[in-house]
């Protein structure tokens, strides 16, 4: 199907929702350095940018996101939330997408913190990879850069670009060093073929319009959203090790908060909230 088609489907899909503006390309370098350049021109929240294939497509800490081309559902979607919220959007495009996985194929990927959908192993296998969400937020509109950083009101609007990468349809071409560590939904659903990816993007933003306007209507709706992530968490209950940069903690994630911070035990007793960090799922003592 080509991109024409493929967006058009997607926008009839959608009309009425908050996600009807569907753009979808063949190529670019990354979908959320697009969405950030197209917030700064002033587009409106709910712009979605799809692409068939990234060659800069972008990671956290830097790193970044491989796919085969035509393999996965890589899009970015562009938000203008309240500051107080807007650390809960990656949470709520975690639990639109598993919803979405569930919804189409019966199985429900597991969330892992900060940023994964994980397909969980059976105890001696590690969890491998679905997908990886990166949201990136742009300076307050007020805000100047030779001003520095100003930190912006409860209820200031933010551009938040939430792009995510989910692996749809991996041939024999997976890249080598992801073997091992991904998984595509081809691989969970064989031999019954995934679903297709603009069934996939309609699903994940159904989901995401129900869960983000809840977000935007007050406090209950981020009880709601954290008890969903809690619910599909493959991190909660688990030995962690997170990597802080300058040193590492190890204990049992315990919680998650409404901002979707980790609350870990440490092996000392302690209860530590952590913002950012890359978690290691350990085996059981």
């Amino acid at each position: 199907m080509d991109q024409g088609s493929a967006g058009e489907i997607a926008r009839l899909a959608l009309v009425g929702s908050r996600f009807a503006d569907v753009r979808w390309v063949a190529e670019t370098g990354s979908t959320n350095a697009d969405v950030l350049e197209l917030a700064r021109q002033g587009e409106a929240e709910g712009v979605v940018l799809v692409a068939d294939h990234q060659t800069a497509g972008r990671g956290r800490l830097g790193r970044t996101w491989q796919a085969p081309v035509d393999g996965s559902l890589l899009c970015t979607i562009l938000l203008r939330p309240p500051a107080s919220i807007a650390p809960a959007t990656t949470m709520a495009v975690a639990v639109a997408a598993s919803s979405a996985v569930e919804e189409l194929t019966g199985r429900a990927p597991r969330l892992k913190w900060p940023n994964d959908l994980v397909w969980p192993g059976d105890g001696s296998d590690p969890d491998r990879k679905l997908a990886g969400i990166l949201a990136e937020v742009d300076w307050p509109a007020a805000s100047q850069i030779s001003s520095g950083w100003r930190e912006p009101k409860p209820q200031e609007r933010l551009v938040v670009a939430v792009g995510i990468g989910i692996n749809v349809a991996w041939g024999d071409d997976v890249p080598e060093d992801l073997a091992d560590l991904a998984v595509a939904l081809n691989h969970l659903t064989a031999p019954e073929v995934p679903p297709a990816r603009t069934d996939l993007l309609v699903a994940m933003l159904r989901h995401l319009d129900d869960r983000y306007a809840a977000l935007l209507a007050g406090p209950a709706g981020a009880a709601a959203l954290r008890d969903a992530w809690r619910e599909r968490s493959a991190t909660l209950g688990r030995r962690v090790r997170i990597d802080l940069g300058a040193d590492d903690l190890e204990g049992t994630a315990v919680d998650v908060t409404d901002e979707g911070h980790l609350v870990i035990e440490t092996l000392e007793g302690e209860r530590r909230t952590i913002a950012v960090g890359d978690v290691i799922h350990l085996r059981p003592i």
